[in-house]
């Protein structure tokens, strides 16, 4: 390395810890346990799914509960809340109504989205068991599992959606 890169470094350095100096000392380091409550990304192959387990039978005791009073009865939409239940193929057109069966490409998209989101006036307020049981139980009503079947990290990203082979992503060039 040159004198005159080196120079240039040891600048930087000397400057950057000047800088530092003169903080005004707002705010605080963020801690890994802060960190950790906000990483709750769950990516299509299953990566960061939690611990836990539902059934589509615990489900469809949350889902009366929570969801239908926005969502409709067994997932056919209401007030508040789209159509979760069935739905045209979307190559009837860009107006086809989108649900979990016609337009979701993989089953953790729909764990990641009530984890983060629903219910609408509480999110995030769902255990992670209890979203594993909606899952499922949404699974169930889009008969893409069984009636018996059990959601946990292990079962829920082996779930092929229908328009899995199908997903266009709308901003390729963002991955």
């Amino acid at each position: 390395m040159s004198t005159a890169k080196s120079l240039a470094a040891l600048l930087v350095v000397l400057g950057t810890g000047a800088a530092l100096a003169e903080s005004p000392n707002l705010g605080r380091p963020i801690s890994e346990a802060d960190i950790k409550g906000w990483d709750i990304t769950i990516l299509p192959d299953g990566s960061g799914l939690p611990a836990g387990q539902g059934t589509p039978q615990e489900g469809a005791k949350i889902y009366a509960e929570k969801c239908a009073m926005c969502h409709g009865d067994g997932g056919r939409g209401g007030p508040g809340g789209r159509a979760l239940v069935g739905g045209a193929p979307l190559t009837d057109g860009i107006e086809t109504a989108k649900t979990i069966k016609n337009y979701f490409a993989y089953p953790t998209t729909i764990f990641d989205q009530i984890r983060r989101a629903m219910p609408f006036n509480a999110p995030k307020s769902l255990t992670d068991n209890e979203v594993y049981a909606l899952t499922a139980y949404l699974l169930s009503i889009n008969k893409l599992i069984g009636e018996n079947d059990v959601m946990d990290a292990k079962s829920l990203p082996a779930v092929k959606m229908p328009n899995r082979d199908n997903f266009t992503l709308p901003y390729p060039d963002r991955i």
